[in-house]
C-alpha cells in the first residue's frame, strides 16, 4: 500500500494533459511542485505545461533512448530520500510511453510506488466512440506488417483500442473493409485538442471518407468486435498460422482445419494467403 505521505524516497507516476493544458489533476500539480526530480520524456515539452501552471522543477530527460541508464540513476537517488515525479509527453506514463524500466527497478529495489490517476487518449477514445466498454483490450501501436496486422484486426471478440498514424489510417480501414465492411469503427483524432474529431460509422464508410480527405493529428482508433461468424473464422485463421508458422505447408494444413472447424478449406486457404499479399 502506498501513502504520499511516505517519509522515504519514492516514485511518483504523473498522467499529464493529451491536449489541453487544463486538464491536469490537482494532485498532479502538488506532486510536480513538490518533486526533487522531474523525469521526463521531453523536458522541452513538459517545461510548456510547467510554465503555464507556475511551477519551477528540476527536470531530467528519461526516454526510449536512454531510459535503462537514467532508471539506475533515479533509484539511486529516491533510495536516498529523493521523490521523483515521472511524466510522459501526454497522457499516463508507461501506455506506449516510456517508464516501465523505471517502475521495474523501483519495485526491485522495494521503493514505494504512487501512480496517480488522469488523462488517457486510450480511455477518452473507448468511451467517446460510442461502442462497448464492458470488455476491450489496448493494443499500442498497430503492426505494419500486413499480415499481422490482419490477423490482429480479425481475432478479436472485444472492443480493440490502439494508436494508428494518420499516413496509415485509410489503409487500415481498407483492410477491415475487406474483411467485413459493416464492422463498427470510431476514429478519435487530436482529442481535447483545438480540431478534435471523433467519428464513427462502419469500416467501409470511414475508408471511403478519409480516402477523401485524410486525417491529421494524433489518431486513436476504436474497432468493434467482430461478427460471431467472423470470429469463429478468426479462431480457425489462427490455428492454421500456427501450422504454417510449424511447417506445414499451406493447403494441406487448410484443409485439416476445415475437417475440424466445419468451415471450407478453399475459403481458409484463401483468407491465409490475402492476408500475406
Amino acid at each position: 500500500m502506498t501513502s504520499p505521505q511516505a517519509p522515504v524516497g519514492r516514485l511518483v507516476v504523473c498522467p499529464t494533459p493529451i491536449g489541453n493544458l487544463q486538464d491536469v489533476t490537482l494532485r498532479v500539480l502538488e506532486a510536480l511542485r513538490e518533486a526533487d526530480v522531474v523525469a521526463c520524456e521531453d523536458t522541452r515539452h513538459t517545461s510548456v505545461l510547467l510554465a503555464r501552471h507556475g511551477i519551477s522543477a528540476r527536470m531530467l530527460s528519461l526516454h526510449e533512448h536512454n531510459e535503462r541508464a537514467r532508471a539506475a540513476e533515479l533509484v539511486a537517488r529516491m533510495a536516498a530520500g529523493a521523490v521523483v515525479a515521472l511524466v510522459s509527453d501526454a497522457g499516463t506514463p508507461l501506455v506506449s510511453d516510456p517508464g516501465f524500466a523505471l517502475v521495474r527497478e523501483c519495485l526491485a529495489a522495494g521503493l514505494v510506488l504512487e501512480v496517480l490517476p488522469g488523462p488517457s487518449a486510450v480511455v477518452t477514445a473507448l468511451v467517446a466512440s460510442g461502442l462497448p466498454c464492458e470488455r476491450w483490450r489496448f493494443v499500442g501501436f498497430l503492426p505494419r506488417a500486413r499480415r499481422q496486422l490482419a490477423a490482429l484486426l480479425a481475432d478479436t471478440t472485444d472492443t480493440l483500442v490502439a494508436f494508428e498514424s494518420p499516413g496509415r489510417l485509410v489503409a487500415t480501414l481498407a483492410l477491415l473493409a475487406a474483411d467485413d465492411p459493416t464492422r463498427a469503427v470510431a476514429v478519435c483524432r487530436e482529442l481535447t485538442k483545438l480540431h478534435e474529431e471523433v467519428r464513427r460509422g462502419s469500416a467501409a464508410e470511414l475508408a471511403e471518407h478519409y480516402r477523401g480527405a485524410p486525417a491529421r493529428g494524433e489518431v486513436v482508433l476504436v474497432v468493434g468486435a467482430a461478427a460471431e461468424g467472423r470470429a469463429a473464422l478468426s479462431d480457425a485463421l489462427t490455428a492454421l498460422r500456427d501450422l504454417i508458422d510449424a511447417g506445414a505447408k499451406a493447403r494441406p494444413a487448410a484443409a485439416a482445419v476445415a475437417k475440424l472447424t466445419g468451415l471450407r478449406a478453399n475459403e481458409l486457404y484463401r483468407e491465409i494467403t490475402r492476408g500475406e499479399q
